[in-house]
């Protein structure tokens, strides 16, 4: 990718890190494609994936001190980006739970009955939710990482190993543990499977 008169990623992070706002914009310029096209699919949404490619790189400049040129720049910068996804994902999700899906039409909005589970319904629902965020909270982060971009974000295992930077073999293993550490420790309603 860089040519010999190209300086490296981990130089350009440290040149920004000292505040040379060009060698960062560099770093962008080489990363924003695949980190957009990441969570273009993490998201499903395009606009989503924008705003949430910007909003890992502004988290990234301030962060920049702290990351370790021996680890690859992208890899780094990813694992912000899954980060920056998932606080979208939740926050979607959230808003989906309390407000429900919103028709675009009125029309089409009084012809409906009321699609809104019952107080109660929801009540169980929203407990079911919190209970498995927090098991899925309490996962060692590669387990969680495979977990919530396999079986909750609906990639494949493939596409969840070149995110992650590790193999296919390796995201299937952490799939499995995480279920399993997850069947053990959750309400059996709430086991893989079921």
């Amino acid at each position: 990718m860089n040519t010999p008169a190209e300086p490296s990623d981990a130089i350009l992070a440290r040149q920004a890190a000292a505040g040379d706002e060009r060698a960062y914009a560099t770093l962008v310029g080489r990363h924003k494609d695949r980190l957009y096209g990441l969570l273009r699919r993490y998201l499903g949404d395009p606009e989503e994936a924008r705003e949430a490619a910007h909003e890992a790189f502004i988290a990234a400049w301030g962060a920049l001190v702290r990351y370790d040129p021996a680890r690859p720049f992208g890899a780094w910068l990813r694992t912000i980006a899954i980060n920056k996804a998932r606080d979208r994902a939740r926050r979607r999700a959230f808003r989906r739970l309390i407000f429900g899906d919103r028709p675009s039409d009125e029309a089409a909005a009084e012809d409906r009955a009321d699609p809104s589970p019952d107080a109660e319904t929801a009540l169980v629902e929203r407990e079911r939710l919190g209970l498995l965020d927090r098991g899925i909270a309490r996962l060692p982060g590669p387990l969680k990482e495979a977990l919530v971009l396999t079986a909750l974000d609906g990639l494949s295992q493939q596409e969840a190993a070149d995110i992650l930077g590790v193999t296919v073999k390796t995201v299937e293993t952490r799939v499995y543990r995480a279920r399993k550490i997850l069947a053990e420790t959750l309400d059996p309603t709430l086991r893989p499977g079921r």
